[in-house]
């Protein structure tokens, strides 16, 4: 996340070592498969976009308070938990840029583990109060909903593309906008700023899910961490899908919008036909309209930022939204 203010981001550097250091007492487990299998997607690092938001918008207060650690450390914990469960059901054998847990462990390991995750976080989450529980589990619930409706798909007659977003609203925006008002919360902000950064967490993880669809096509598994191409290979849909799908269903349709759809609908099980179909989806217009649909959507995110103070957060927030979008470059 950029940090223009020097002072600001060695604040932040400093709690987010606190952080990692609590999130390491957290999945500590006696069972010495349980420990070692909690330990390693967050040994494996990631960004921790979403407790360094946390952080962030807690400065917006008082970023001193205690309790922003352990608000950080639970979104952390519930979106480590999360991925657990992903990739199992993605099938995804990187993650971090690491083997993914159920290819080290196999499915049932990785799912349990997954479990122990989400009741580390839920014990941690009640240190923070009632309100803080019921809103941990308010976005639990979203972020379920949200992968049983990207499982199931569209109703008939429901537009696919806007079944999609709200996927992404509920399976990852949810957790983003948590985090955003976890900090502002426990900082002591007034509530105007508090549902001003929900908002902007809300429309932030929007684009931020856009911005990974683009990456999971155009950007190689070294600059990632991720698999390049999983979800076309599990036929999992995702934006530039969608917009090919109706670009094929429109009397604007070409043959070479229809072959490609034919293509990537067809068996990408072996690592050629993938490489063809990542390739041909490179080169076609619906990449670059998804990278401008998740430049919307940042540009989005950081209006809602208008009641925040003027000051060094407000200008980091905006240019995390700008560095989130330029990610799809």
């Amino acid at each position: 996340m950029p940090v223009p203010d020097p002072e600001l981001a060695a604040r932040l550097v400093r709690r987010l070592e606190a952080v990692d250091e609590a999130l390491s007492d957290a999945v500590a487990s006696a069972d010495a498969l349980a420990d070692d299998a909690s330990r390693h997607l967050v040994s494996a690092g990631g960004k921790r976009f979403r407790p360094l938001l946390t952080l962030l918008t807690g400065e917006l207060g008082d970023g001193s308070r205690p309790e922003l650690v352990d608000a950080a450390v639970v979104v952390e914990l519930t979106q480590v938990a999360s991925l657990y469960h992903d990739d199992v059901m993605d099938s995804a054998p990187l993650r971090r840029g690491a083997p993914s847990v159920h290819s080290v462990w196999g499915n049932s390991v990785a799912i349990l583990v997954g479990d122990m995750l989400f009741a580390r976080a839920s014990s941690r989450v009640a240190r923070l109060g009632p309100e803080a529980v019921v809103l941990q589990s308010g976005t639990f619930e979203r972020m379920c909903l949200g992968q049983l409706h990207e499982t199931l798909g569209p109703r008939e007659g429901e537009d696919a593309v806007e079944h999609y977003l709200q996927v992404l609203s509920d399976k990852t925006a949810s957790l983003l906008a948590t985090s955003a008002r976890f900090g502002a919360m426990f900082g002591g902000c007034p509530e105007p700023v508090v549902e001003a950064v929900t908002q902007y967490g809300e429309k932030l993880g929007v684009a931020f899910q856009l911005a990974d669809d683009v990456l999971d096509v155009a950007s190689p598994s070294e600059s990632s961490g991720k698999t390049p191409g999983t979800d076309l290979r599990e036929h999992v849909p995702t934006m530039p899908v969608l917009l090919l799908r109706a670009r094929v269903a429109s009397p604007e349709a070409t043959d070479a919008d229809r072959e490609l759809l034919a293509q990537l609908d067809g068996d990408l099980s072996s690592d050629d036909a993938l490489t063809a179909a990542l390739a041909a989806l490179r080169a076609h217009p619906v990449l670059d309209e998804t990278r401008a649909l998740a430049t919307r959507w940042a540009a989005q995110s950081a209006a809602e930022l208008d009641p925040v103070p003027d000051g060094p957060v407000k200008e980091a927030l905006a240019a995390f939204a700008t560095a989130l979008a330029d990610r799809t470059v």
